[in-house]
């Protein structure tokens, strides 16, 4: 299939997918042409994609771990591994985003009680 219909049928658009093709996170053949054209398993290589995006993981990453789920969808102890170092890296972004979240509380909650003492609001 051509860029336009996987684009289509995969709900994402044909720039997202020439960025995968950048990335080498996906392969097209090419026409003489040039036109590029895909199989019809690119779809769900494509939704593969997206999911491991929305799941906060770089190009880099996914790029590493695409060919063991693509290869033989089989689980190996590589990938649980590399699975386990992106579950870690994320959980250390949502801990550094926790503690930055607590110090906007923290000053809110200050400038919140300054303003109702009609005092100025203070940097800390």
């Amino acid at each position: 299939m051509r860029i336009g219909e996987l684009a289509t049928k995969a709900g994402v658009s044909t720039r997202a997918l020439r960025y995968y093709e950048e990335q080498n996170l996906l392969a097209s053949e090419r026409s003489p042409g040039g036109q590029r054209h895909y199989p019809d398993s690119a779809v769900k290589h494509v939704h593969l994609i997206q999911e491991m995006y929305q799941a906060g993981l770089p190009s880099k990453s996914i790029a590493e771990i695409l060919p063991y789920l693509l290869a033989t969808g089989m689980v190996t102890p590589p990938l649980l591994e590399r699975l386990a170092a992106e579950r870690d890296r994320i959980d250390q972004q949502i801990s550094a985003l926790v503690a930055t979240r607590d110090r906007l509380d923290a000053g809110i909650a200050d400038a919140a009680a300054n303003a109702a003492a009609g005092a100025r609001c203070r940097l800390a």
